[in-house]
């Protein structure tokens, strides 16, 4: 009878219970959900649960809204397939980004509209996004793959007063 031996990683050491938060020099998250409905509802859970564990539940009003916009915007603009996101914390605010398939028109009158059209979808996240004092854009994707990335930078603060104004 042979032994065999298992090598195992090591377990993950117990969340401190009522101890203080990670640091925010920490906060990067990033996550691909489905390119329909479902996928804004997904990402804006996975995002509310990351502002829980960092202790910025006061953010959740303004980030989860600018979540769902970003991703049910990508969505309608690419059905069908996947997007992702991207959550970083950077110089006391927080940044988010969509990347999703759609390619950039060549044609210069199909890419105003396509443009336009992004725009028009992303009206209630920029009113978001200037209320809380923060910037917006989108262009193409410098990722493998190619497409669109379409973000969002949110001072904490700013976030914070959203629903405050």
């Amino acid at each position: 009878m042979s032994s065999q031996h298992f090598i195992t990683c090591p377990p993950s050491p117990p969340a401190s219970v009522g101890g203080e938060p990670p640091a925010l020099s920490t906060l990067t998250c990033s996550l691909t959900v489905p390119g329909e409905p479902l996928g804004a509802q997904i990402a804006r859970a996975a995002v509310r649960s990351v502002l829980h564990a960092y202790g910025l539940d006061p953010l959740a009003p303004a980030v989860v809204q600018v979540t769902g916009e970003l991703v049910a915007a990508a969505w309608q603009l690419d059905p069908g397939r996947s997007v992702y996101l991207s959550l970083r914390h950077r110089e006391d605010a927080l940044r988010l980004t969509a990347y999703d398939g759609h390619a950039p028109h060549t044609h210069p009158r199909l890419a105003a509209h396509c443009e336009a059209r992004r725009r028009s979808a992303l009206r209630l996240m920029a009113a978001v996004v200037r209320s809380c004092g923060g910037t917006w854009g989108f262009g193409e994707s410098r990722e493998p793959g190619g497409g669109n990335r379409t973000w969002a930078t949110l001072p904490r603060r700013g976030a914070a007063d959203y629903l405050r104004a």
